[in-house]
């Protein structure tokens, strides 16, 4: 598989990448270890040598599996995983809630202090099963720890020699200016952004400054968690622990829309490669300006088979140019916005009795 320089780093990433999350079982209603551990091994075959993971993905399982997975070809994977959400009762910023293991609710929080930092990445070591992070990113900005101290803190560990490039995850072009003058001649090896073909708000801000200041760029959710493999019918239901049934983009009417664009537009691509929508899809992502690899899960060797063969497409600029147009015109519909709630009082019980009758 191609592969590209992740930015100004010492890394090489193949132009797809091993997505963990799913395989953690974390947010996908649960997930068998065995088959995921054939998954990752299977991609890696392929020649998907990058993995990326995170401690909270199945609170640690997802790291434990990679771990397993890389055991015996620690030499051939470059190692991604992050820092800076916790699920103890620690300090940090709410960030939401969620069931955690053993099925009790934790509130999980934002903490890129060093201390939680530092201890994180001791973590990740043990249950990676490896002596050095190829890159540690920072999970989410912490509004509580000023970057500053978040970024020297992980100079620090790489000065140690237990990371060996920092990177950062959901940052916009303003915080990634203040990481990169935080960290001075370290470089900043990447950002990793949410971007799709139906999602590309990305080409508005992070991918132009990681264009202009040479950073990496980790695509995560290209395929929208499945919808835009064309295998998510319109008809079907959702597991209640399955995060995609409370989802507006999972909503009948938008996968239908979804559906129709891949039908008349990219299977006919699809069609003349030989190739499948969601590799049609990973493919045209991958060409992005700016985008150094995309971040594919798969939950069975099939599917990472499939993904690998995405990485592997050449597609024409026309082709890959009609595919963007069509999913970048589909309509998603959104839930109407929620009725402020009545304030107190005479008029405030007025209004309240109005909008019933709306």
């Amino acid at each position: 598989m191609r592969t590209r320089k992740l930015g100004r780093s010492s890394l090489e990433v193949p132009v797809v990448s091993f997505g963990a999350w799913a395989i953690g079982g974390w947010y996908w209603g649960g997930a068998d270890p065995a088959t995921g551990l054939r998954a990752l091994g299977a991609a890696i075959d392929e020649g998907i040598t990058a993995v990326d993971t995170a401690p909270i993905y199945g609170f640690g399982l997802s790291e434990q599996l990679v771990g397993r997975a890389i055991a015996v070809r620690r030499d051939d994977v470059v190692v991604m995983t992050k820092a800076g959400l916790r699920w103890d009762d620690g300090p940090g910023e709410p960030f939401f809630e969620t069931e955690g293991p053993g099925g009790r609710r934790v509130t999980i929080r934002r903490d890129s202090s060093p201390e939680a930092l530092r201890r994180e990445v001791e973590a990740s070591l043990k249950r990676l099963n490896v002596t050095v992070i190829d890159l540690l990113q920072v999970h989410w900005p912490d509004p509580r720890t000023p970057i500053a101290e978040t970024m020297g803190a992980l100079v620090d560990l790489r000065r140690e020699g237990k990371i060996r490039e920092i990177g950062v995850s959901n940052f916009d072009a303003p915080l990634l200016a203040e990481a990169l003058a935080a960290l001075g001649d370290v470089p900043l090896a990447s950002v990793q952004t949410r971007y799709s073909l139906l999602r590309t708000d990305a080409e508005a801000g992070v991918l132009p400054f990681a264009r202009e200041h040479g950073l990496g760029v980790l695509a995560y959710s290209p395929l929208e968690q499945g919808l835009l493999t064309g295998k998510v019918s319109d008809s079907r239901r959702f597991a209640a622990d399955d995060g995609r049934a409370k989802q507006v983009l999972f909503s009948a009417a938008n996968r239908a829309a979804v559906n129709h664009a891949l039908a008349e537009h990219v299977e006919p691509v699809a069609r003349a490669h030989d190739a499948t929508a969601a590799q049609i899809v990973i493919a045209c992502t991958a060409e992005q300006p700016g985008i150094t690899t995309v971040l594919v899960g798969a939950r069975d060797e099939e599917q990472a088979r499939e993904n690998a063969r995405g990485g592997e497409l050449v597609l024409g600029e026309g082709e890959v140019a009609a595919v963007r147009a069509a999913l970048a015109g589909v309509t998603i519909e959104q839930p109407a916005p929620a009725a402020p709630a009545p304030k107190g009082g005479v008029l405030g019980r007025l209004l309240g009795r109005l909008r019933g009758k709306d």
